[in-house]
């Protein structure tokens, strides 16, 4: 079936507008219709919703900030091009701030209508997806803790509805700190088996030589310190989903018996010579980019197979800044428990939306964490925001801070760098795994930069 045409309503009191305006947007296979007057564009705009309305802002009888405001009452999806000459742009900039997409002043060649045109249709459905969007995230329990507004977390909620209900192996990838294992959970929340365990592994904080007996459990005697056997984590969370986060660290040792477990569902404790079985859903998340681990052979590829039957990539918090103010409210509200509720200033709002978070949602977390703790009557303010040197704006810094102060004068690289670590590591309240993502080092080189800066917990 063929797509409907565009449909445009055109409104000035120019005939001669008019005509040029519908020739060139038929030619352009828009579906047009046109008004001479505010009162005519309204009787039509009572039987019909439009695409798009081309509005001039000076009509007589009924101008054009009246009839934007009867479209906006009745049809928010309608985009509006206000039409004005230079006397009345205030007028039409109101109307923007009122919901219109833009204005254009008089006289303006095709090519730009044209373009505008595009753009406004294009905001028409984006506006329409994100909403499909969410009507689709309403169809499912989403967790409390999964925050966002933005097209692109929305794009990862509407994928996992779809794969939630299925048994196959999901594989979400990302970078560190952007909430894998919040989708993990709510993809078992969400699926047949959302009455059993869900159990999680980090396989980046088991030593090498105890994974094994950590996933799969031990028999008493099986190495010194097994004093009596141990459930594995798969036979805990059988029927019920087992997520291994930070796959990718898993040893070339291990890959095989998971590769076994995965293709069979059998296994064997560590020292044990019988056969168990657990029916388990595995979801598993990295940072890394497994494919060029198997070129470098460090992960085999036919694991990799088993565990991204389905791939879910999480965007980082740079590319869905629009969700940083109600991320911001999610931590305020559910995070840190004060008496008094806590705001936060625009100016330091509007800094936080600025800084790329290399770190992701759980830096902005740690640095709210940290705001809340020092600010004064329960208002956030730049000062409070513990941001890299650069971020704030010159005199916003007070005097004796240290991560995210700007120097006013020359400051030596190798005081900078001392200051943003010791900053970073006090965020993360000296947690130096996290803080070595954030700065994206290895834990090793923050050790020795740690010892060479003299750094020490306060």
């Amino acid at each position: 079936m063929a797509q409907p045409a565009i449909s445009i309503l055109a409104v000035d009191d120019e005939e001669s507008f008019l005509e040029i305006v519908s020739t060139l947007l038929q030619q352009e296979e828009y579906a047009v219709e046109t008004a001479s007057d505010g009162v005519a564009a309204i009787n039509k705009l009572q039987t019909k919703a439009y695409d798009l309305v081309l509005l001039d802002m000076k009509m007589p009888r009924v101008d054009g900030m009246e009839v934007f405001k009867f479209i906006k009452d009745r049809y928010l999806d309608t985009q509006v091009i206000m039409l004005t000459g230079v006397a009345d742009i205030k007028r039409a900039v109101e109307c923007m701030q009122m919901g219109a997409y833009t204005y254009l002043t008089k006289p303006h060649p095709s090519e730009e209508l044209l373009a505008t045109i595009d753009r406004a249709l294009e905001r028409k459905r984006l506006s329409i997806e994100n909403k499909a969007l969410k009507s689709e995230l309403a169809r499912h329990a989403l967790s409390s803790e999964l925050v966002g507004n933005s097209k692109e977390f929305l794009e990862v909620i509407k994928l996992c509805s779809k794969v939630a209900p299925t048994d196959s192996a999901v594989l979400i990838q990302g970078p560190s700190g952007t909430g894998k294992e919040l989708i993990a959970s709510f993809l078992h929340k969400n699926s047949l088996h959302k009455d059993n365990p869900f159990v999680a592994l980090n396989c980046a904080s088991i030593p090498e030589t105890l994974i094994e007996s950590e996933m799969f459990g031990h028999e008493k005697g099986a190495f010194t310190d097994a004093i009596a056997t141990k459930q594995g984590l798969v036979e805990i969370a059988n029927g019920g989903t087992l997520f291994l986060d930070e796959i990718g660290e898993i040893s070339i040792m291990m890959q095989p018996k998971l590769l076994r477990f995965l293709q069979t569902g059998e296994y064997r404790r560590v020292g044990g010579n019988k056969n168990l079985h657990a029916d388990v859903r595995i979801i598993s998340a990295t940072n890394k980019d497994l494919r060029t681990e198997v070129a470098q052979t460090k992960f085999r590829e036919d694991l990799l197979y088993r565990l991204n039957v389905i791939t879910l990539y999480l965007p980082s918090l740079k590319d869905r800044k629009e969700d940083i103010p109600l991320l911001v409210d999610h931590f305020l509200k559910k995070r840190v428990r004060t008496k008094e509720p806590l705001r936060i200033d625009p100016k330091a709002l509007d800094l936080l939306t600025k800084y790329d978070w290399p770190g992701n949602i759980r830096e902005l977390e740690n640095v709210i964490e940290r705001a809340a703790i020092l600010c004064q009557n329960n208002i956030i303010r730049i000062d409070d925001l513990a941001l890299p040197i650069g971020m704030r704006p010159l005199g916003e810094h007070r005097s004796g801070s240290h991560a995210g102060s700007v120097i006013g004068s020359a400051v030596p690289m190798r005081d900078v760098e001392k200051m943003h670590i010791e900053g970073v590591l006090k965020t993360v309240g000296w947690n130096k795994n996290m803080a070595a993502k954030i700065l994206g080092i290895s834990l090793k080189t923050l050790y020795t930069k740690i010892q060479q800066y003299n750094l020490a917990k306060e």
